[in-house]
């Protein structure tokens, strides 16, 4: 099956901190998201093609898959999740307002791991046709 060209691959590299003063591209997230005109990500998109919105998480030598959930809260208060699960709530990583957030290369996001509950940046490195 061929996706929309709204659908993108979003590849998102650990951003500078502490214990990486340069960032990282050992560490971060590669998926799947439709994408509006501006950078935001599509709701109405995902909800027809949410199977296809898979997530890798690349952690040094720890690599997870899993998929770009939207759980329910009402547009203000809906959130992305990866899930690399279905049933446990315990391995969501929460994306920092990803509603709002452009994705585009240069940008940056934050996302709540599920391991030890700390929040981490991200810089945007590519999005590309999915």
């Amino acid at each position: 099956m061929t996706l929309p060209h709204e659908f993108k691959r979003i590849r998102l590299n650990l951003a500078r901190s502490k214990e990486f003063p340069s960032g990282s591209e050992r560490y971060g997230y590669e998926f799947v998201a439709p994408l509006d005109a501006h950078g935001h990500i599509d709701p109405k998109l995902w909800q027809q093609h949410r199977e296809h919105c898979g997530v890798r998480r690349f952690w040094g030598n720890d690599d997870e898959t899993g998929h770009l959930v939207h759980k329910p809260g009402g547009a203000e208060h809906a959130r992305w999740v990866f899930q690399y699960d279905p049933a446990p709530e315990d391995d969501d990583e929460a994306g920092y307002r990803f509603g709002t957030h452009v994705f585009a290369p240069g940008e940056y996001v934050s996302i709540r791991d599920h391991d030890n509950d700390e929040t981490h940046t991200f810089r945007v490195a590519s999005v590309e046709s999915a």
